[in-house]
């Protein structure tokens, strides 16, 4: 049986279909370096958010991918600059 989520499926309950996918994402406990899955996915995630920017018509769910990424943006500056001036 195959594993999806439609595009009617995410646009009529999106916060159902986000529990569906934490609830996939929960396997990755068991996967053998998860990293190497999912920080490829992360960049491509970014790249569009960012080739999107102002674009003239939005995609589906790139407003929430969009604060998500600059959510994600801006901790990982936060972290960098804590280390930056933890070295001063």
């Amino acid at each position: 049986m195959a594993w999806m989520i439609g595009r009617a499926e995410a646009m009529a309950d999106p916060d159902g279909a986000r529990r569906k996918v934490l609830a996939k994402l929960h396997g990755l406990t068991e996967v053998d370096d998860p990293e190497s899955l999912v920080v490829p996915i992360l960049i491509d995630a970014m790249l569009l958010v960012e080739s999107y920017r102002g674009a003239r018509h939005q995609v589906t769910f790139l407003p929430e991918l969009t604060r998500n990424v600059d959510a994600l943006l801006r901790e990982l500056d936060i972290i960098e600059k804590t280390k930056a001036w933890a070295s001063e």
